[in-house]
């Protein structure tokens, strides 16, 4: 029989204590959410915050979140107030996961004193997801990438909009 208390990896040579990880991960949930929580709230009718793509013209043209106002990053600053009035929420969001460009925007949504969180997974996660995407020539809806998402189980068990979806449609599997 093995003990537990001695074989631990070297992983966990170095852990957080239990209040530390809540501490923690409940800090990345007040700055943070995913695509599947966004495009729920896009689908209320009021969905409390104004979704931002935070990308350059050129990615904006190749397609965008249906709803979003595109106001790049190096712009915020001294245009934001003519696009998202004082104080509202604000969700930005970038290409993906290999880029901090969301979260360059995020501060500067901060700066100007708006509560903000960022979409991590940014547009690469909302494709690949399956949900549309709207371009120039209008909307496309891709397919699942099934190695981010399984199709057509319904079992969403997130505590966001999507959990609870009915069957047959695409969810977050967490």
């Amino acid at each position: 029989m093995t003990d537990l208390a001695t074989s631990t990896p070297s992983l966990f040579d170095h852990v957080a204590s239990a209040d530390a990880a809540i501490r923690h991960f409940g800090g990345r949930l007040a700055f943070e959410t995913d695509v599947s929580d966004v495009r729920g709230a896009l689908e209320a009718d009021a969905p409390g915050f104004v979704l931002v793509d935070t990308r350059n013209d050129r990615a904006w043209a190749q397609g965008h979140v249906p709803g979003a106002v595109h106001l790049p990053t190096r712009r915020i600053r001294d245009e934001a107030a003519d696009v998202v009035p004082a104080g509202t929420p604000v969700v930005v969001y970038c290409w993906g996961p290999g880029c901090n460009g969301a979260t360059r925007a995020a501060l500067e949504f901060a700066l100007l004193g708006h509560p903000v969180k960022e979409m991590i997974g940014g547009f690469e996660y909302w494709v690949r997801e399956g949900f549309a995407y709207e371009t120039a020539d209008g909307v496309v809806q891709p397919a699942v990438d099934a190695t981010v998402n399984v199709a057509g189980t319904g079992t969403g068990t997130g505590t966001g909009a999507s959990a609870g979806v009915s069957a047959g449609a695409v969810s977050c599997a967490c």
